[in-house]
């Protein structure tokens, strides 16, 4: 609702922010609306992409700065899961298995494609997926890491379509449904 609760890869002083009032008045009085850009991410591929007329649960796993999470059922945003910040062996998992954690452990790409196969297994037991999309910058080159673990995981695990641009593209999809939603109320 276009508030900010949590800051993992951001200044903690967005905690508890206004997003959207912030951005508003920093904009003039435009209308803004707030939303996570991994929840963005996974409604464009779930719109445009790779979940496009798939039924079921897909889990869009965006892997960068941190691991970001967006769980679509039967076309639907499930919004704020924040999967990056699950517990897994002690450690909190994007702190292990994001793409800048495999730079700050100076990770091979297999040490890397094992944490990811720990990740993606913890994930897939907590949620049965129907379908595995994973985003982010380290989506453009799988063939580096999936060879380590995707014959392990029983669900399907397909690249992002929208490669990064899916965040822009999912923030128009939710402006635009928002406004219709105002307008529909009446309040636009």
């Amino acid at each position: 609702n276009g508030m900010v609760f949590s800051a993992a890869n951001v200044d903690d002083s967005w905690i508890n922010t206004d997003l959207e009032q912030v951005m508003s008045e920093a904009l003039g009085g435009r209308t803004v609306y707030g939303l996570n850009d991994a929840d963005a991410a996974g409604l464009a591929e779930a719109t445009y992409g790779q979940g496009r007329n798939r039924d079921g649960l897909i889990a869009v796993i965006t892997l960068g700065t941190g691991i970001g999470s967006a769980l679509i059922n039967d076309g639907v945003l499930i919004p704020n899961t924040e999967l990056g910040h699950l517990e897994i062996d002690g450690h909190n998992a994007e702190s292990q298995a994001s793409a800048r954690a495999r730079e700050v452990h100076e990770l091979s790409w297999k040490k890397y494609g094992k944490r990811l196969y720990r990740y993606f297994e913890h994930v897939q037991m907590l949620f049965s997926p129907d379908l595995f999309i994973i985003g982010g910058g380290i989506s453009k080159n799988p063939e580096k890491f999936m060879p380590y673990f995707e014959d392990q995981i029983r669900t399907p695990m397909v690249m992002a379509a929208l490669r990064n641009n899916a965040g822009i593209v999912g923030a128009a999809l939710w402006a635009g449904g928002m406004l219709q939603e105002r307008k529909r109320r009446g309040e636009a």
